[in-house]
């Protein structure tokens, strides 16, 4: 069946990055999810893209659950007018919750910390621990060279084809989540059997 994503999680940067249209894309995606009903999970800071998704997704009428470490309530400034704010103990417990709340991800652009939570959630969807959609929203290209990584670990032998298809990259955020909410988990691509148990959810 397709995906049923009632609250998209969005991995971004705690900064907004030199050029202005990567607030308008993140700004563009919060009001994206609020016009289809979704609630968005995030980082629960008030910074970065992280805050400009939030405040868009918010004043379009959505509700936001954020998920922030004690350690990060000063630097990551929690946001204040969230629906909900979870403060966990770790980066761990932090990472669990967001991908236990949610029923899709995406990534936009950012730093070291949106390509780990982009690759642990694509990990575990290959290995079959999930069934849900993962996306990367590809503005002004700056995801190419990493597109241009996957495929060579495709090409090379280190990643598999059904695999390297999992991911689905779009420049466009309506294309992109039109793809993710039909999204269906093709059958024998996960590595471990489907009897392993998920601990995120079907």
């Amino acid at each position: 069946m397709p995906a049923h994503i009632q609250r998209l999680c969005v991995y971004c940067g705690s900064a907004t990055g030199h050029d202005a249209v990567y607030a308008e894309s993140a700004r563009a995606l919060g009001q994206d999810i609020a016009r289809r009903g979704m609630s968005l999970v995030n980082g629960g800071g008030h910074v970065g893209l992280m805050g400009v998704v939030a405040d868009a997704a918010l004043a379009a009428g959505a509700e936001v659950t954020g998920v922030i470490p004690s350690a990060l309530m000063d630097s990551e400034v929690g946001h204040a007018r969230l629906t909900k704010l979870h403060v966990v103990k770790d980066m761990h417990e932090r990472k669990a919750l967001m991908a236990e709340l949610a029923d899709g991800f995406v990534a936009l652009p950012g730093g070291i910390g949106t390509l780990e939570e982009l690759f642990e959630v694509m990990t575990w969807l290959q290995l079959g621990y999930h069934r849900k959609p993962v996306g990367l929203l590809n503005t002004l290209g700056f995801y190419d060279d990493l597109v241009r990584l996957l495929d060579k670990q495709r090409d090379a032998g280190f990643l598999k084809p059904a695999h390297h298809a999992l991911l689905m990259i779009e420049t466009d955020i309506s294309k992109l989540l039109d793809r993710m909410v039909a999204f269906e988990m093709p059958e024998g691509v996960s590595v471990f059997s489907r009897k392993a148990a998920s601990t995120l959810g079907p």
